[in-house]
């Protein structure tokens, strides 16, 4: 099992996690966590944003559900968010598309995650590459890299 730079930062602060590995060919988020035999809820997905201040945000969603930028804004406290391009994510994260974590990215981003999260015993999310998702307690991941809860879906 090849160690990725979220395991790595997970064993040095002691975190306990589940790698889970699998076949990468262009899954989207709901195939994954049916992979995973998860519910998609329990899955997130890690966005990063930039704030009309210029300013980057990660949030973390469930990989069933989008981002409201209005909501993403407010909590962040920005006029207005907006999704990078795709060819910024690696340069300004160090990950590249389908395999960001809020774990170990380049510099730590203010990074929020869905309050969904803190009801389940375990989340999932990217281990830091594609084809790699780590599963642990949302205990955990606020240990991991500090992260606060707010309401950041559409409705559905």
């Amino acid at each position: 099992m090849e160690k990725t730079n979220v395991m790595r930062i997970l064993d040095q602060k002691k975190l306990e996690y589940t790698p889970h590995f699998y076949d990468n060919t262009a899954l989207n988020g709901e195939e994954i966590a049916h992979l995973l035999n998860q519910k998609p809820q329990q899955v997130f997905k890690t966005l990063v944003t930039v704030g009309k201040s210029k300013k980057n945000y990660v949030f973390m969603i469930p990989v069933c559900d989008e981002l409201d930028l209005k909501k993403a804004a407010k909590t962040a406290g920005e006029k207005s968010v907006e999704m990078i391009k795709s060819k910024e994510l690696l340069p300004l994260t160090g990950y590249i598309h389908g395999g960001c974590s809020p774990i170990g990215m380049k510099k730590l981003f203010t990074t929020f995650i869905h309050n969904t999260a803190e009801t389940f015993e375990k989340i999932y999310f990217s281990g830091g590459k594609v084809g790699c998702q780590v599963e642990t307690s949302f205990e955990n991941l606020k240990k991991a890299v500090p992260v606060r809860v707010a309401d950041l879906t559409i409705e559905k």
